[in-house]
């Protein structure tokens, strides 16, 4: 999950981010202050009022504020495990399939996807990233690719990421259909900046547009994040929509639950056939 999914080929599971994302940022905004200052007047004429517009929010408030408005800190730490389950389609290609994500702290995962009959996992198990799928086979993700897993592997990323990128800064404001949003780049050692997009309104994150890297070479996505609802005192997007490379994919999530008990072997690499 945004945080949360990150890049899913259609052939083979690519790196796939965090459908929270999905995950990203938050604590409050600071209100916007408006000055307000009245013109000469004269006896004739209603005072005229002007006002300041209201200032832009740091990369700080917004990242607080996003933490806040899926549901706060102490919140999530009180969840230590995580499967969710749903559904993927790719319209284009008239095709679907199931999900299956099981996500443990502190940076556990396993992505399981059926699509079209075929059966794509992706796990990492603290040390070893590995992939599985018809077209390559049962195989250990090195470098960039590697480091894309471990990057979306951490259980609490909304709540990192000051510590997995490095530098946050503000550009400026967009629109996302009918919502405004602030624009945040996030750098990252050694790779291309992130850029999240985050609600005025709501605080949350509604867009994350990146790179990933897969055995094949580097993909640019963009995930947009929506339907999201509160599950054990958070919030989570049930509906990612991924574009730019194609052909476009959303995944829908029916189902998320919390603190199952999940054994640390099922994240590992299975034995070679």
């Amino acid at each position: 999950m945004f945080i949360g999914l990150g890049c899913i080929c259609v052939h083979r599971v690519g790196s796939m981010r965090k459908f929270l994302a999905a995950g990203i940022l938050s604590l409050a905004i600071s209100c916007a202050v408006f000055a307000q200052m009245p013109a000469a007047t004269s006896t004739s004429q209603k005072p005229a009022v002007r006002t300041t517009p209201p200032a832009t929010p740091t990369a700080d408030q917004i990242l607080n504020r996003y933490v806040e408005a899926i549901g706060g800190r102490a919140a999530w730490k009180k969840l230590t495990t995580r499967i969710a389950t749903g559904t993927i389609n790719v319209p284009d290609m008239q095709i679907s399939g199931t999900v299956e994500f099981h996500e443990k702290a502190p940076n556990r995962l396993l992505r399981v996807i059926i699509l079209n009959g075929a059966t794509f996992r992706q796990g990492f198990d603290g040390t070893t990233a590995w992939t599985d799928d018809p077209k390559d086979g049962l195989r250990t993700e090195t470098g960039a690719e590697f480091e894309d897993t471990r990057f979306d592997a951490d259980f609490y990323h909304p709540l990192d990421l000051r510590q997995l990128y490095s530098k946050f800064t503000v550009t400026g404001t967009e629109k996302i259909g009918e919502h405004d949003v602030y624009v945040v780049e996030a750098a990252r050692a050694d790779a291309d900046p992130d850029k999240m997009y985050f609600d005025v309104k709501t605080g949350l994150a509604l867009r994350l547009i990146s790179k990933r890297h897969t055995s094949e070479g580097v993909s640019a996505y963009q995930e947009d994040l929506e339907d999201y609802r509160e599950v054990d005192g958070i919030k989570l997007p049930f509906t990612v929509h991924q574009s730019i490379s194609k052909p476009s994919i959303t995944v829908t999530f029916t189902e998320v639950r919390h603190n199952v008990e999940l054994d640390d072997k099922e994240f590992s690499k299975p034995a070679a056939e």
